[in-house]
């Protein structure tokens, strides 16, 4: 397996480290205005983990899900000898932030998701103003599931632009649409590409729920969500954060006008918000 991790500056033990988890098709690039943020370079260590199926990440197991890429960005702490860490994750790396702490809980200080949902794709969810996101994700796998070589393949501009449209916003910058058009295309080309897609795409619509398990995260959550998000509801989320009933602490804090891509249409208030639970909980949980 070969893993894609970034890190803006060289680690230094002395400082806290935060892992940075990106969602569906996209890359370590969402997360580039946090590496800008001198505040937050200055403070934390910046680790981010492209998941299995995204970016330059490569197994060569064509099935695998959120679970394993969860062990996987453990192993990759323990290969870099980092011993303890934030976790924030967007969107599916919110999920994923949860899971990192229930299979490993003596190595995550504090869970920061953004964007996102506890559940699975349930009829709940869509009651409570989220998207339909067994339909939304149907369409692409029939799309990409071939017996048939591809070699010409990568996603086209209307799956490009969907997932633009939800994530920063349908009012976008061109610039900002063409760097993800460009983005996406590139990090999902020919059959290689296109099998990494399909199961990206069926481990967003067939995972499982989480709401079991949450009583068993115990470290501090704070749950950041947009206004504006258009995939997962702030509704959802006021529900979902009650059911931390063991974490040390669990906090919801939404943000006006927010799109489904926090960090990256809100930086200013995501960044001082990490700045802040970073240093309150550091050393304090694990």
């Amino acid at each position: 397996m070969a893993n894609t991790k970034t890190m803006p500056y060289k680690y230094d033990s002395s400082k806290p480290t935060l892992v940075l988890v990106n969602s569906f098709t996209t890359s370590s690039e969402l997360y580039k205005g946090q590496y800008a943020n001198k505040a937050l370079t200055d403070t934390m260590n910046l680790l981010a983990i492209e998941l299995l199926g995204h970016g330059k990440t490569r197994t060569k197991s064509e099935n695998f899900t959120y679970w394993d890429t969860a062990l996987m960005n453990l192993q990759v702490m323990e290969a870099l000898g980092i011993k303890k860490a934030f976790v924030l994750g967007t969107s599916q790396g919110g999920w994923i932030t949860v899971r990192m702490a229930l299979l490993a809980p003596d190595k995550i200080e504090g869970i920061i998701p953004l964007g996102t949902s506890m559940d699975y794709e349930s009829e709940r969810t869509r009651n409570l103003g989220c998207w339909d996101g067994a339909a939304a994700c149907t369409g692409p796998i029939d799309k990409w599931t071939t017996t048939s070589a591809t070699p010409d393949f990568q996603p086209d501009e209307d799956f490009c632009n969907f997932l633009i449209d939800i994530g920063f916003g349908k009012d976008c910058e061109q610039a900002l649409r063409d760097l993800w058009n460009k983005t996406i295309q590139g990090n999902y080309i020919g059959d290689e590409g296109r099998r990494r897609a399909r199961m990206a795409a069926i481990n967003l619509r067939e995972r499982d729920g989480l709401h079991g398990r949450l009583f068993d995260v115990k470290c501090p959550v704070l749950w950041l969500h947009g206004t504006a998000d258009v995939v997962y509801s702030v509704s959802n989320a006021q529900q979902e954060i009650k059911m931390f009933t063991n974490a040390v602490s669990a906090e919801l804090i939404t943000v006006a006008g927010g799109a489904h891509f926090l960090s990256a249409s809100h930086p200013k208030e995501v960044d001082q918000a990490l700045v802040d639970f970073v240093g309150k909980w550091k050393d304090k949980h694990v």
